[in-house]
């Protein structure tokens, strides 16, 4: 048990400020009043605890308020990607037993389509609700699940990651741990509240009693001109956000105050770390994952340029070791990454057999391939092996040629990820039709049934497609087809 998180803060610390966005400030003890009197709403809407609310929402001041507030109602969060289509949303909605949508005018279209399945609430009528007295907790149960995250599985339907608030303590109390913590501390979020890589900030922000500056949505000019006045030392980014960020300083420097991005969303090239090096910019890599909770490895600040390429050591309460068919891997010897640690999900949602398969004496085993170098440093070599990464999000091709393979002209389906200098990666398809089929066709095909950036941007129609003994798609056959 620990005292009811915001509740603590603003009583500990209420005149900091807690959260900025363009001209707005919010100090703690501003921001708990806010919360309370959305909570007071929501009951009033009918909302209880244990219940499961969904929420469709932008990067706004607002949004963090409403987060809290179904924490205070001890309500499970369900983030939804706004990227993706209703028919994804409905799953989610559908699996996770959600009984309310909370969400905004700009996603007007997909909650019309929604509220068949959940009861909606619409952020800017939120006032105008009644108010209702709530129970209000003293303590947080750091067993209990505060927020479901949907990730994609190499196979089969997207999977509920419950996350408990003792995750998110304890990966905020492990990312204190390694990277430090200064009372000047200030976290730019320029990354997608619905993505644990923000929602984490959030949670860190009230643990540590620091300023979160929120941007709606990346943008270089802003994130540049904001790292240049001073009043910024951290930032989560992605490859992608730091390249844009680099191009936009072009010959100029970050302010010095700038003491660390923590770079997330896979292996970053090494010619952009060895820029960021010359540019006096320490990059902290990190490996993690929506059932980490945020990073679980982290590059130490004494490391980070020492270790270029490396994932780091796991943060302080976790532990990471290397398996081979049963094994445990020897220094340079590749394997599966396993991790344990009190960051670590309690499991997925519903699903006994993904849990069999990917927890076992304590450990969860990642699917991904990498290797600890002779001091114990890790270093990622493949993302759950098939994983592309396009512009900080994940695609599993599983999942793509899942939608393709219900088209009724297409016999087999394989997806990869091809080189974008844009994105980094983006998604290709190879298929065997059974007559031609337009590649605009496809296009049509996928947009009412993919997020648009899970949507393949290259087809190939090929006679077959590589496959094993076993008969199972040899997608790194794949790779080698496509164009140089």
């Amino acid at each position: 048990m620990l005292p009811n998180f915001l509740k603590q803060r603003a009583y500990l610390t209420p005149n900091r400020t807690a959260l900025v966005f363009k001209d707005g400030i919010l100090t703690f003890v501003e921001l708990y009043k806010q919360v309370k009197e959305t909570a007071q709403k929501l009951a009033g809407r009918g909302m209880q605890p244990e219940d499961t609310a969904a929420v469709l929402l932008k990067n706004r001041p607002q949004t963090v308020v409403i987060l809290h507030a179904l924490q205070q109602l001890r309500v499970r969060t369900l983030f939804l990607n706004h990227r993706l289509t209703t028919v994804e949303m409905q799953y989610q909605l559908q699996d996770s037993g959600a009984k309310w949508l909370i969400t905004e005018k700009d996603f007007q279209e997909k909650s019309v389509v929604l509220k068949e399945k959940v009861q909606v609430i619409q952020r800017e009528t939120l006032a105008a609700l009644p108010s209702a007295d709530y129970e209000e907790a003293a303590e947080f149960t750091l067993d209990d699940v505060c927020s479901i995250m949907y990730t994609s599985g190499t196979t089969g339907k997207p999977k509920g990651v419950l996350q408990t608030y003792g995750n998110h303590w304890w990966s905020a109390a492990g990312s204190a741990l390694n990277l430090g913590l200064r009372e000047e501390d200030v976290w730019l979020c320029a990354v997608p509240l619905f993505h644990i890589s923000g929602f984490s900030i959030l949670m860190r922000s009230v643990f540590y009693g620091m300023p979160v500056y929120l941007m709606e949505k990346f943008n270089e000019k802003e994130a540049v001109k904001l790292l240049q006045s001073g009043c910024i030392t951290i930032m989560s980014v992605v490859a992608n956000t730091l390249q844009r960020i680099l191009n936009e300083l072009g010959e100029k420097s970050l302010h010095p105050n700038v003491r660390c991005m923590l770079l997330g969303g896979g292996p970053a090239p090494r010619p952009l770390l060895e820029a960021c090096a010359e540019k006096q910019i320490s990059v902290f890599q990190s490996y993690g994952m929506t059932e980490t909770s945020s990073q679980i490895v982290t590059l130490a600040p004494e490391d980070s340029l020492r270790k270029i390429g490396s994932a780091g050591k796991p943060l302080f309460p976790a532990q990471i070791h290397i398996v081979s068919e049963g094994r445990e891997c020897k220094p340079f010897e590749h394997g599966e990454i396993a991790v344990k640690g009190p960051n670590v999900t309690i499991g997925y949602l519903n699903r006994p057999d993904a849990n069999e398969k990917s927890f076992r004496d304590g450990w969860f085993f990642t699917g991904d391939i990498g290797y600890l170098d002779d001091e114990g440093f890790l270093y990622v070599m493949d993302r759950r092996s098939d994983l592309i990464i396009s512009g900080g999000e994940n695609i599993y091709p599983a999942e793509v040629e899942e939608v393709l393979l219900a088209h009724p002209d297409i016999l087999e389906a394989g997806v990869v990820g091809m080189e974008d200098e844009k994105w980094g990666q983006v998604p290709a398809a190879f298929i065997v039709t059974k007559k031609e089929v337009l590649e605009s066709e496809l296009q049509a095909f996928c947009e009412v049934r993919l997020a648009k950036y899970k949507i393949p941007k290259k087809f190939f129609t090929v006679s077959d497609l590589p496959r094993n003994a076993s008969n199972k798609l040899m997608r790194r056959k794949l790779l080698e087809w496509l164009p140089s």
